[in-house]
């Protein structure tokens, strides 16, 4: 059964929206169609929903476990040895938290990388979400460690075809200091050959540029670039202790650069260059990182941080406008995916939102995109529809009680 939205805003003017199966299928005002669902969008506006192009889901159950503490210290002392601890059915119940989340703050589609595959495609699968999903790779330059890594990889790739064509499959490299050389080159193959993704943390902080430099005598993305690493199928998060001549092999080589505002501030990693970034023409999009080092999923969160720590790095208000952001969080992101949504047009996917425009933080509504960015929260959102299916409506999610009690069993655990 179709799905008419009817009498919504949308692009400031009000019309139909007739979704068949997971696309849009008619854009147009008093649409008459039978034999479908009806669902009235007075008062509401209708827009893209958000892509969180970097992110570890299931460290919602981390959210406020360590805070304040440097990443290595953070990485290496806290998190790591907590996650040794985790099964894949633990991550199954912080990726279905991360999910409820997220579906209650816009987005629809995320580029996960973390353990136990399967626990987070079982909770995407159930909470009707799309996601692209790496397994972590990390080897620490151990031979025999790196030999089950590509076995593990290989075989989730085989294993993915199992789940809806919501969920895709990418490689996961954790960072050039967990991984080796040997390694970065067999995963670079393997995502090419397989036209995949290869989603890699790069450049977040300036010890990872200091001790690259002490090994090999270059930058990192110096150092990748010559392995042969980089290219379009390259999706790298952070990228903030970057060169001019890094930044023009990043845009020369089509890498996706995501952003992560939050994350980066929260850890004191740095600042993002977005005006280098931007006048070179690199793709860029948003990504939330995990609920450890944010310390929530929420793209409007995103969105407005990056704007704001642009204008500010830069001295320059008119820098990363509301437009740029909100296309940094939706329609980037989803290219970047190779996912055709991101825009609300005949013919993509039925990926949207409603928001009501009488909650009080868009009041007055000059602009509902600028609204969106620096004042919207999720209250605002009423309804998220993904892949043409109803995921929540006035507000509520079927089941998401049971979910919260769970996740909340964690307390206990790790204290």
């Amino acid at each position: 059964m179709g799905l008419l939205i009817q009498k919504v805003q949308l692009n400031g003017r009000t019309t139909d929206v007739l979704i068949e199966g997971n696309c849009f299928k008619k854009v147009e005002e008093n649409l008459d169609v039978a034999g479908v669902q009806i669902l009235d969008g007075s008062g509401m506006a209708m827009l893209p929903t958000f892509v969180n192009m970097h992110t570890h889901a299931s460290m919602t159950l981390m959210r406020s476990y360590a805070d304040d503490l440097d990443l290595h210290d953070w990485l290496e002392n806290y998190i790591w040895p907590l996650e040794s601890q985790l099964d894949e059915e633990d991550i199954y119940h912080g990726a279905r938290l991360a999910c409820l989340e997220m579906i209650k703050s816009g987005t629809t589609c995320f580029n996960d990388m973390y353990w136990h595959f399967h626990g987070v495609a079982r909770a995407v699968e159930e909470m009707g979400l799309r996601a692209v999903l790496s397994s972590v790779f990390i080897d620490f330059n151990d031979a025999a460690k790196a030999a089950e890594q590509r076995e593990l990889t290989e075989r989730l790739f085989e294993e993915t075809k199992q789940y809806s064509d919501r969920i895709g499959f990418a490689l996961g490299p954790h960072a050039i200091y967990t991984v080796s050389k040997e390694s970065l080159k067999w995963a670079s193959r393997f995502s090419m050959e397989n036209k995949i993704p290869l989603h890699i943390h790069i450049s977040e902080t300036q010890k990872e540029v200091d001790d690259c430099l002490a090994l090999y005598g270059l930058r990192p993305i110096q150092w990748l670039d010559k392995i042969g690493l980089l290219g379009p199928n390259v999706i790298a998060a952070h990228a903030i202790h970057v060169t001019d001549e890094e930044i023009g092999i990043l845009a020369r080589n089509g890498v996706q650069v995501v952003h992560c505002p939050a994350s980066n501030m929260k850890l004191a990693s740095g600042v993002f260059p977005f005006r280098k970034m931007q006048a070179k023409g690199v793709a860029l999009s948003l990504g939330t990182d995990g609920c450890s080092s944010n310390n929530n999923l929420s793209m409007m969160e995103e969105m407005k941080l990056a704007a704001l720590l642009a204008k500010l790095n830069h001295n320059d208000p008119t820098l990363l406008p509301a437009r740029t952001a909100f296309e940094m969080a939706t329609v980037n992101g989803a290219t970047a995916l190779g996912l055709d949504c991101g825009k609300i047009e005949e013919g993509r996917l039925a990926d949207c939102m409603l928001v009501d425009l009488a909650n009080h933080r868009l009041a007055p509504g000059y602009n509902l995109q600028d609204d969106m960015v620096y004042s919207a929260d999720s209250s605002c959102i009423d309804t998220v529809i993904c892949n043409g299916k109803i995921l929540m409506k006035a507000g509520r999610i079927e089941g998401e009680e049971a979910i919260v009690a769970e996740a909340r069993k964690y307390k206990k655990r790790f204290q």
